[in-house]
């Protein structure tokens, strides 16, 4: 069969088979097919009351957001602050001309916070800078109402404050969860009215725990976590998936002033003793005993001939303070508290601070006689 004939039978044929084809695609709705293989698809079963997140296949931590969320409150404070003035008042060439500068002028400064409302009868839970030289504090509650707050007293070594609120109504309050069995991956969420936009949820897990020497403050025990904390959110709740109150959103590491993962709250184990010794006494009451300490370094055991690395280095006493009468001398180093090794300064800052003045602490330690044993009686810390 000569070619051209050849090449005009095959697209004969291919024509017809593609018509076909198409033809058989066209009629298929009303023929049906039984040999074309049937895809099945699995509907997800509609979601129950009873059914969780785990349930539905997906995390959604919407409960403890409704848990949690309602008790977490705006706290606005005012004070006043004097407005800049101009160089040129100061200069005291012009002054001779001029004569005195105009007393500077006050203006009324706004901050914005946040707060926990932590107890049916309003009491409020927040930061101590974030009521700092307040002159008159608000807060803005979840449903819209509003009350002037009152401050009960403010604790600068933590950073927390105690407010009251007396308004009409039912008040929502946090239910307190155990920040001492957080384990480092366990979710957290962020509650908070950052940067005043209005309560913003943001969820992330525990970085880290025990976080101290960070120069924050005094006593340090921090949640750190990666849940966004921005200006603004500082006095708010952190809480568990359960939305149990765990922490008080504190401070956050940051170059641009705004979140960078690496956020810190205080452990509610830490506020709860200070904000319940706010309510009874106005002040947070600690254990002292009126040393100077520093840690014990390797080149420094090696200086003063110590067997080890370990305990504090007492640097300084207080003339008749509670060490100075035990007899403590600086140079001494101690090693445990109430039989609790010490290794750190930041140890027995904590350790001595948790003892009730007038109670009695045991103080072992290393000194020029050797090893020593001393009881002593504990005086409160000074404020201020």
């Amino acid at each position: 069969m000569p070619t051209s004939r050849i090449g005009r039978f095959v697209l004969r044929y291919v024509i017809v088979g593609a018509l076909a084809a198409a033809a058989a695609l066209w009629l298929a709705p009303w023929l049906g097919d039984t040999t074309a293989p049937v895809i099945q698809v699995t509907e997800a079963p509609a979601p129950t009351a009873q059914s969780g997140a785990v349930d539905r296949g997906m995390a959604s931590y919407a409960d403890a957001v409704n848990r949690a969320a309602p008790s977490v409150v705006n706290v606005y404070s005012t004070r006043s602050v004097e407005t800049p003035r101009h160089p040129f008042f100061d200069n005291p060439e012009l002054r001779r001309f001029f004569g005195a500068p105009p007393p500077r002028q006050q203006r009324p400064e706004r901050s914005l916070g946040s707060g926990v409302i932590v107890s049916p009868d309003g009491y409020v839970l927040t930061n101590a800078h974030v009521v700092e030289d307040a002159e008159a504090i608000e807060v803005l509650l979840h449903d819209g109402r509003s009350a002037a707050a009152q401050l009960i007293g403010r604790d600068t070594e933590t950073d927390l404050a105690v407010l009251r609120i007396d308004i009409d109504g039912e008040l929502p309050h946090a239910t307190f969860g155990d920040a001492a069995s957080l384990r480092v991956g366990d979710v957290v969420l962020a509650v908070g009215n950052p940067f005043g936009v209005g309560q913003t949820v943001t969820q992330g897990i525990v970085s880290a725990t025990g976080r101290d020497d960070l120069g924050l403050a005094t006593f340090e025990n921090f949640i750190q976590t990666d849940a966004a904390i921005n200006p603004g959110n500082s006095g708010g709740a952190l809480v568990n998936a359960r939305g149990e109150l765990v922490g008080i959103n504190t401070a956050i590491y940051s170059r641009s002033g705004g979140s960078m993962g690496i956020g810190f709250a205080i452990p509610v184990s830490l506020a709860r003793g200070v904000m319940r010794d706010l309510i009874e006494h106005g002040r947070a009451i600690r254990g002292w005993i009126g040393v100077q300490v520093q840690p014990v370094t390797a080149p420094l055991a090696d200086g003063l001939a110590l067997p080890e690395t370990g305990g504090v280095l007492i640097s300084g006493v207080l003339r008749d303070g509670p060490a100075d009468r035990a007899g403590i001398r600086p140079g001494d180093v101690i090693l445990a508290v109430d039989g609790e090794p010490v290794d750190e300064p930041a140890a027995l800052l904590r350790r001595i601070s948790r003892h009730e003045p007038g109670s009695e602490v045991e103080i072992e330690g290393i000194g020029r006689d050797g090893v020593f044993q001393r009881r002593l009686a504990v005086a409160e810390r000074p404020t201020g």
